[in-house]
């Protein structure tokens, strides 16, 4: 399956047997400095595309241990936008999003693997609609260093693709439709 840049929700993290140097980070989520899309074909003929606006979560790195990395996101699933307001409530609806049953989705990395060419593969769980599967993102740095506030960042930008069936979310879109690329662009600061 094709991976391409990824979805949703940050919150909390833990970080189970990091290394003891490791930089913890928050996403900015404060000046928006982040951001969590995604895009689905319309009957095959064009690109829907939208972006989750809530969203929280954390990361560790350890660019002497990167294989220690963990990551969690979580989305609030009623904040997403194609904008346009009715589709936007559909979507919210059981037909899809099922927002008041499962308010969230989630990501919570279980490896990280860098390559040779200064990217990297991401695994671990993602749960949508009520349903965890694993995915894999594959992961770029795009840089790092002081802010002219007195902190310090470091930001990657991430893709997949997952298959809408995998996640019980089967409303008929048509057969150009059955998957979902997600984008992941995230920004964090060291805390």
């Amino acid at each position: 399956m094709k991976m391409i840049n990824s979805m949703f929700l940050f919150a909390s993290l833990s970080f189970a047997s990091v290394s003891a140097i490791a930089d913890n980070y928050i996403v900015d989520i404060k000046g928006m400095h982040a951001a969590i899309q995604f895009k689905i074909s319309h009957l095959g003929y064009s690109w829907l595309v939208g972006r989750f606006n809530n969203f929280d979560g954390s990361f560790n790195y350890d660019k002497n241990k990167p294989e220690d990395s963990k990551i969690e996101i979580i989305i609030k699933t009623n904040s997403i936008d194609t904008n346009h307001a009715k589709r936007d409530k559909h979507l919210r609806e059981e037909d899809f999003l099922d927002v008041d049953k499962y308010p969230e989705a989630k990501f919570t990395s279980t490896s990280f693997s860098e390559k040779s060419d200064g990217t990297a593969v991401l695994k671990g769980n993602f749960t949508l609609h009520g349903i965890t599967k694993p995915i894999s993102i594959d992961v770029k740095y795009i840089g790092q260093g002081n802010d002219p506030w007195g902190g310090y960042r470091i930001g990657f930008e991430g893709e997949t693709r997952i298959s809408l069936a995998d996640y019980g979310l089967t409303y008929d879109l048509g057969p150009a439709s059955t998957e979902m690329d997600l984008f992941f662009h995230i920004e964090g600061i060291k805390i």
